[in-house]
Formats: C-alpha cells, sequence, structure tokens
C-alpha cells in the first residue's frame, strides 16, 4: 500500500515522461486489480476485529472468545441462574385476573371520574367491573380470580407486581418494549443481553430458546440479538401457528450427509480458518462463527432428546395437563421448558398464543379471557409444582405476563382496550419475595400510583436477580455503549427476599 501512495505523488508524476506515466498508471491499475480480493479480505478482517474490540467492552461479564458461550462470571452473587418467561400475548386485563378493583364493580357502568390519556388506541366507555369474582388464597391472603384456581394455589410463591407500566398502546411497540427495551429501533432482545451476559451452562444446546414464538408484531426481532453478538440470538423452535406437538428445530438431521461426513467438513473448514487467523492474528469472531457451527452439529443429538417428552412418566404429563386437549398445547410447552431449564440453558421463553390476538378481547372478554385462561392455568401450576420439587424454583426467575393490560373502561359492551399505562406481571423463585403485593394501580386499575415499575426498571430487576449490574452490562456499537436499559432503570429492591 505504501508503493501505491507514492506511485500517485503529483510531483513524481510530474517529472516523468508521458509513457512513464501511462506505464506507471497500468502497474497501478493491475496492482489494483490483483488485490481485489486481498482487500476484501482487509475489510472484513477490520470488521470481524471491531466486533472483537466491542466484545471485550462488558469487561468482567466476557470471557475467552474461543468459547463465546461458556458460563461467565456475574456481577455479584446470583439469585437466579436461568430464568423463564412465560409470555401471555395480547395483553391479559389485569383488574380481571391478579389486580381485584371494589371501586370498580361499584361504580360499573358510569363515566370514569378520572381523565383519560390524551392519545387511545380506541374509543372507550363507561367503567365495565370484572366479570369474575376474586378470592383470598394461601397464608398471605392475595387475591386472584376466579380465571386461575390452579395458580392461585401457588399465591405464596408469587411476587405480584401491579404497577407496571410501559410507553407503547400498539402490540408492535408494546411487544418490543417488553422485549428489547425499545419501541422505536431495533435492539438486542433481553434473552440476547443475558446470552451475552451469561453464557450457558450447557455447550450442547443453545442458551436462548423460544417456544412457539409470536411471528406477529416485531416477529424474530422480539428473540433477536441484533447488533449483539450472533450466537446470543434466539433459536425458535416452531411458532404459533403450530401446534406444540409439532415444533422442533428445522433442519436438526441432515438427510443427505451423515454425522461421520459432517465432522470431516467442519475440520476442514476449522483448518483453513484457523490458517488465515495465523497470518492475521487471533479473532474473536470469526472463532464465534466456527463456535456456531460446532454448536449446531452438537445440537443434532441433544435438542431431539430435550424434546422427546415420552421420556417423562405419565404423571408428569397429566400435571401439566397434556392428558386433557384443552391444556395439552401449551402443557407440552411448559413441560419442553422445564427440560431446557434443567438440561442447563439459561433464558426460556414459552408464548401462548395461536393467532395475532389471543388475550386481545376489545370484545367477547367474557368468553375470550376464560378460554385463554383455561389453556393456560393448568399448565402454569403443574409447571411451578414440578419446578419446586426438583428443587430448579430456588435458583429460576419465573416471569408471567403480557406487553400490556387491558382498559377499566369498557370498548364496545363486553370488551377492554389496549393499557399500557398501568397493568401487572409476577415473578415468582429466584429468592423474590413469595406471597407479596409490589405496587398498585388507582382504584380503577386505568394508571400505575404506587412505587411505578417502568419496563427499563423491570428488566434492571430481572439482570440484578441475574447477578448483572444493567448499568455494567454494556455493549460498544455505533460509537456509544448500549444496553437493556439505555439510561433509565432502576432496580426494585423491595420485592428481593
Amino acid at each position: 500500500m505504501r508503493h501505491i501512495r507514492s506511485g500517485c505523488g503529483c510531483e513524481g508524476a510530474s517529472q516523468g515522461s508521458e509513457s512513464e506515466q501511462v506505464a506507471s498508471l497500468h502497474s497501478r491499475r493491475r496492482l489494483l486489480q490483483n488485490s481485489a480480493v486481498g482487500f476484501g479480505y482487509l475489510a472484513l478482517s477490520s470488521l470481524l476485529n471491531g466486533q472483537a474490540r466491542a466484545d471485550e467492552v462488558a469487561g468482567a461479564t466476557t470471557s475467552g472468545p474461543s468459547n463465546p458461550l461458556a458460563p461467565k462470571p456475574t456481577h455479584f452473587a446470583p439469585r437466579a441462574k436461568r430464568i423463564v418467561f412465560l409470555f401471555m400475548k395480547g395483553g391479559p386485563s389485569h383488574v380481571d385476573t391478579f389486580d381485584p378493583k371494589p371501586l370498580l364493580d361499584r361504580d360499573n357502568g358510569k363515566p370514569p371520574p378520572f381523565e383519560l390519556p390524551k392519545v387511545l388506541f380506541a374509543a372507550q366507555g363507561n367503567l365495565l367491573k370484572s366479570p369474575w369474582k376474586f378470592k383470598q388464597y394461601g397464608e398471605s391472603g392475595l387475591p386472584v380470580s376466579a380465571l386461575f384456581p390452579h395458580v392461585a394455589k401457588h399465591v405464596d410463591d408469587l411476587c405480584i407486581l401491579r404497577s407496571v407500566h410501559g410507553t407503547n398502546p400498539a402490540h408492535g411497540g408494546a411487544l418490543l418494549k417488553l422485549h428489547t427495551g425499545s419501541d422505536q429501533f431495533v435492539r438486542p432482545s433481553m434473552g440476547a443481553w443475558v446470552t451475552y451476559g451469561l453464557g450457558t451452562e450447557n455447550q450442547n444446546l443453545p442458551a436462548f430458546v423460544t417456544i412457539c414464538p409470536t411471528l406477529a408484531h416485531g416477529g424474530v426481532n422480539n428473540w433477536g440479538s441484533a447488533f449483539l453478538p450472533a450466537h446470543c440470538q434466539g433459536t425458535p423452535i416452531g411458532n404459533a401457528s403450530l401446534a406444540a406437538a409439532a415444533a422442533k428445530v428445522k433442519h436438526i438431521r441432515n438427510q443427505r450427509i451423515d454425522v461421520g461426513l459432517q465432522r470431516e467438513q467442519l475440520d476442514f473448514l476449522t483448518r483453513f480458518n484457523q490458517q488465515d487467523m495465523e497470518r492475521a492474528g487471533r479473532d474473536a469472531a470469526l472463532e464465534g462463527r466456527l463456535n456456531s457451527f460446532e454448536l449446531a452439529y452438537r445440537m443434532q443429538s441433544a435438542m431431539p432428546e430435550v424434546q422427546d417428552l415420552n421420556q417423562e412418566t405419565e404423571a408428569t404429563k397429566k400435571l401439566y395437563g397434556i392428558d386433557d386437549p384443552v391444556t395439552e398445547n401449551f402443557g407440552r410447552q411448559c413441560l419442553m421448558a422445564r427440560r431446557f431449564l434443567e438440561a442447563g440453558v439459561r433464558f426460556v421463553q414459552v408464548t401462548h398464543s395461536d393467532s395475532e390476538v389471543q388475550w386481545d378481547q376489545h370484545g367477547d372478554l367474557y368468553q375470550g379471557h376464560t378460554k385463554n385462561a383455561a389453556e393456560v392455568d393448568r399448565p402454569i401450576a403443574g409447571f411451578l409444582s414440578d419446578l419446586k420439587a426438583r428443587g430448579l424454583l430456588k435458583d429460576t426467575l419465573v416471569l408471567w405476563g403480557g406487553e400490556f393490560g387491558r382498559t377499566p373502561t369498557s370498548q364496545g359492551t363486553d370488551g377492554r382496550d389496549h393499557n399500557p399505562h398501568g397493568f401487572t406481571m409476577w415473578m415468582a423463585g429466584a429468592g423474590v419475595k413469595g406471597g407479596f403485593a409490589y405496587g398498585a394501580t388507582d382504584d380503577y386499575g386505568y394508571y400505575a400510583l404506587e412505587n411505578k415499575m417502568h419496563i427499563n426498571d423491570l428488566h434492571a430487576t430481572i439482570l440484578h436477580i441475574l447477578g448483572m449490574d444493567h448499568e455494567r452490562l454494556t455493549f460498544r456499537y455505533a460509537g456509544r455503549d448500549f444496553r437493556l436499559t439505555d439510561i433509565a432503570g432502576r432496580v426494585a429492591k423491595d420485592i428481593l427476599a
């Protein structure tokens, strides 16, 4: 490259003859043509090295680049080793499930005695009481509606978060906000951040698995890695349009090439890349790509085994409701999730969604929520029982909820609109306070009022439970440090036991 620059000097060109200048020009052109592949190689090396330097920004959360999914040290002692997110797509109504409002019952049919948000997703009517009765359960006496009689038996293990709030009343923006921390830009999902920060305990499986995810309202961005390394991305098992029994990893078996030949191909590829790295220097990102190929190879045997529910007893299948057509589908997802968690997968998401509008009852509230709750109540209760019996609940964080709640005002005669201003999620296990209600919405359930927990606060709290400081878990991209909580986030330490 130094020769090119010296040959292009204006002073040198003016001193040579015309024929010498033409010869020099042709020489430079041939050099550029012959070097084209080399320039591409240099550009690729620069890109990969830039990513490798970015990987180092996380400091104590990173390990050697030769194994990017290896378990990594936490910032402080974790309460949980793993997390499972039971995602209720569409927005379950908090005032009909875990946040009773006596004044809403009393003032049913009256105009709301509070100011509505300036921006509404749709027109709203008068107050609408809950069709379901609430009852106190357990030693804590926390109220749960008749929609969840099985989950209610575990209320002393639940930490009910009644003051969660977000920023977006539309499904797409709200899903992205919940999963990535941003409703406006493509950002890494929280599962990707957890994978980046902690790695995984099983090198034969992905660190982040999402079971039957919805392809609507953000789709892959809700489990994607964005600018984080590719190995942080979630691995989808089926999708919401498939029955859980048919949910498999695509192309897990190669029908044309046997395992032995695949091994030879990978070894051949690795040798060539190692030779390149010997010339250009060690490259963490390239090693990560090679490791992804190796992981895919190992998954061929590990993944089908984890997904084989026939290894479970009939009693366990019955516990999850797999014996009942109503609960069979979600029960399979929850049992699969337990097997992934037990196998060392760090982050598992289970999505309840057989359509784009699963819990989205703008009308037919009673019929829709009754159907949805019936499908998930028994499987979730069985899942909690199973985790507890196996000693997994003590170091597994269970998170339940949707992208927002529903309004206490009516839409039509028997529906509720989207409500991101105040809604309920709950946690269980991993050192959170059981039988505890944190925060509160107003007397009618429209706005988060007491101990408000923004989505950024929820993410900060999740990372804290997993042993990570959300302000230190960063990644340098496009000239700035990014994090899941961006420039916000407060850990809700009052919910910790």
